[in-house]
């Protein structure tokens, strides 16, 4: 992996904390929901931004 500089390792903890807080919330408002349809649509961006998260955290390994 390339050096990564400290501006770059702020930025991509920035955007990780950001991508957590959206699967949190998202995932949530799934539990919360009683529309399965809507339910399944709040889930499915929870896994979306999972997937977000995971992109990013692999840039740091």
């Amino acid at each position: 992996m390339n050096m990564v500089s400290e501006k770059e390792l702020s930025a991509l903890n920035d955007l990780l904390s950001e991508e957590e807080l959206l699967i949190k919330k998202f995932k949530m408002l799934a539990e919360h929901s009683d529309d399965m349809e809507i339910k399944n649509k709040f889930q499915e961006i929870s896994n979306k931004h999972q997937a977000h998260f995971n992109n990013l955290y692999e840039q740091l390994r």
